[in-house]
Parts: structure tokens; C-alpha cells; sequence
């Protein structure tokens, strides 16, 4: 494959011609019905793109051009590495692009972490791929951020692979318990049928990544086991794979009881949304505390992901962004009272 620029034209545009190996592959690469070339030019409304044989002329505004002719080219390996580039994929390519990172969009999203069910999962952003190398180079890895990042789902991902590669003998998924407070004995039912509603969400997990047959069999022999937070108390988990989801709902004393449970030959993934505590009014997050604990201590990892990272609907991206610009001003709003009533 080569590139070559032909220039500025009279109206300042640029012009640049991207040529592929064959027709094939640029067919293979941007769609029989040219659907990949819509939504570029959809991406970069100034950017013109023609296709003929083997070549792609695109013209427009020198920035854009370059970030199209780059954007091509990673659609272009992702295709060969026959990964499936859908509208989604196409947005999360651009979206990644605009922030100039050095890291190639492709190495990230061609990143096959688990195949199950006929889905690959894999990351979708770059601070995910940031996030799943993290959790393989360290033993305790923080995953931060608001709803829809993925930081949950691929941590039970990372942690279904360690399994099936036998580099961990167990999965140990827990979560607090926090919303049933001193409610639970006012529901029906066992203290399983009581909690159940609170783990739900990591049963759900499980089912899109494991055959659901094979699920109760090894809960059943203790190689998975899901149970509240309060069941770890006492305990020392050795070769395991240990989640703690909804990780800002644990107290400073929970967090550190969770944290001490590591033992040999396991790795803990603590996941959590500092911004949605369900703590009683008073309470202090143990996920807001731990990073300037643990400042400092060799691998341990903190990862931070925000609404960019979102790979729901694209409007869960945008009313995380928009709660996030309204609790930045309610805070300036109180820190402005503050000052004024100070300097009376």
C-alpha cells in the first residue's frame, strides 16, 4: 500500500490519494455499497472522497485530509485483521484519532480479549485498552469511571480468560450490598433470594461470556463464586481471580478489609463511579480515599475513564458529560458562597 499527495489546489483544499493493495481490499475494507465512505464523509463534512479501482482520492481541509487518509489506513488493517468495522467501530476510530494519541487505533480495537456465543470482546477506546493492559501487568487495578465504560464488563472479561487459560483456579465476583441496608430482613425469601437482586448484574455478565449450561456446574464446585462483600471478611483468596464491583458504595474500613484479602498467585480488578455513592448521608467512599492511600505502592494501578469511553447509547456519553458540567458548576457555585461569606 503507498500514499501519495497531489498538492493544494486553487482553492486551498488538499488532495491526497490513497491506494490499497487491490479492489478487493478496498472493498473488503470500506463496504460493497461504499457505507464506510458515508460515514467518514459524515465524520468530516468538509473532506470529499472518490473512489476508482484500487484508489481513494480525498480532498478537503489539510487537517482533515490527513486525519481521513489516516483513518482509512486504520480501517484498512482492521479489515485485514478481519475485524469488523460497523458504524460504531467507524465513530470510536474518529473519536480516538481527534485526540492525536500516538497509540494506533487499530492495535486497540483488534484486541480480542474473549470469544464466546459468536462475540469477541474486546476495547472499544483507547483509555480501555489502557485499562486491560493495565490489568495484565499489575495485581490490583482500579477501574474509575461513570456507567457504560465498559470497566466492569471487561474486567469480567479479563477475568473469564485467566480461567480458561488456567492462569487462576477461581473467579470471586462481590459487590456491597449497600441499597439493602437494614431492609434485607424485611424481604422475602433466603438471604440468597434477598441478595440476589444486588449481584444480578454480574450473573448477566457471566451469561454473555460462558456457556449459561456450564454456570451452575462450576459455581456449583466453587470456581465461580458470586456473594456479597460481607462475605469476604476472614478470608485469604489464593490463585483467584477477585472483582469488587460498585466499589464506591464500601466504606474505608470495607475497602481495606477487601484489599487484605489477596493472596498468592491472585489479582483483584476494583471497579466503581465516585460520582454515584449510595453511601448514607456521612458515609465516606472507600473508592474515593484509596488512591491517596495506596499512593505510591508498586503494582497497583489506577485507571480513569470518562464519558468519551462511554460504548452505550451515544446519549449515555452525553448525559454523563452534561451531569459532569453541572456538578463542576454547583461546586463553583458553593466555593464562590463560601468565599464571600468568608470575606465579610
Amino acid at each position: 500500500m503507498s500514499e501519495s499527495s497531489a498538492g493544494i489546489n486553487a482553492a486551498g483544499l488538499d488532495t491526497r490519494i490513497f491506494v490499497f493493495d487491490s479492489t478487493e481490499q478496498m472493498v473488503q475494507a470500506l463496504g460493497s455499497n461504499d457505507e464506510a465512505l458515508r460515514l467518514i464523509e459524515e465524520s468530516f463534512p468538509g473532506v470529499g472522497l472518490q473512489a476508482r479501482g484500487n484508489e481513494l482520492t480525498i480532498t478537503g481541509p489539510s487537517a482533515d485530509v490527513l486525519r481521513t487518509e489516516r483513518l482509512v489506513g486504520e480501517i484498512r488493517t482492521m479489515a485485514m485483521n478481519n475485524a469488523t468495522v460497523s458504524a460504531q467501530v467507524l465513530g470510536q476510530l474518529v473519536t480516538m484519532l481527534r485526540t492525536q494519541s500516538a497509540a494506533r487505533p487499530s492495535d486497540v480495537l483488534s484486541v480480542n480479549i474473549l470469544s464466546s456465543r459468536g462475540r469477541t470482546i474486546r476495547p472499544k477506546t483507547q483509555n480501555q485498552g489502557t485499562y486491560v493492559d493495565a490489568i495484565d501487568r499489575n495485581t490490583i487495578v482500579f477501574g474509575i469511571g461513570p456507567a457504560g465504560t465498559g470497566k466492569t464488563y471487561l474486567a469480567m472479561a479479563k477475568a473469564v480468560q485467566a480461567l480458561q487459560h488456567k492462569e487462576v483456579n477461581r473467579i470471586i465476583l462481590t459487590r456491597p450490598a449497600v441499597e439493602a441496608g437494614e431492609r434485607l430482613g424485611f424481604l422475602p425469601g433466603t438471604l440468597s433470594d434477598k441478595i440476589d437482586p444486588y449481584l444480578r448484574p454480574l450473573y448477566d455478565a457471566l451469561h454473555d461470556m460462558m456457556d449459561p449450561d456450564t454456570i451452575p456446574r462450576l459455581m456449583a464446585a466453587g470456581t465461580i463464586e458470586v456473594a456479597p462483600l460481607a462475605y469476604m471478611r476472614g478470608r485469604t483468596l489464593n490463585d483467584a481471580f477477585i472483582i469488587l464491583d460498585e466499589a464506591q458504595n464500601t466504606t474505608p474500613e470495607q475497602m481495606k478489609m477487601f484489599l487484605t484479602r489477596l493472596g498468592f498467585g491472585s489479582k483483584m480488578v476494583v471497579t466503581g463511579d465516585v460520582t454515584q455513592v449510595d453511601l448514607p448521608s456521612g458515609s465516606s467512599s472507600g473508592l474515593r480515599i484509596v488512591r491517596e492511600i495506596l499512593d505510591g505502592i508498586d503494582d497497583v494501578h489506577f485507571s480513569e475513564l470518562d464519558s468519551s469511553d462511554v460504548v452505550r447509547h451515544r446519549l449515555v456519553g452525553d448525559i454523563v458529560s452534561a451531569y459532569g458540567r453541572w456538578d463542576e458548576e454547583q461546586h463553583a457555585g458553593q466555593h464562590r458562597i463560601i468565599r464571600s461569606a468568608a470575606s465579610r
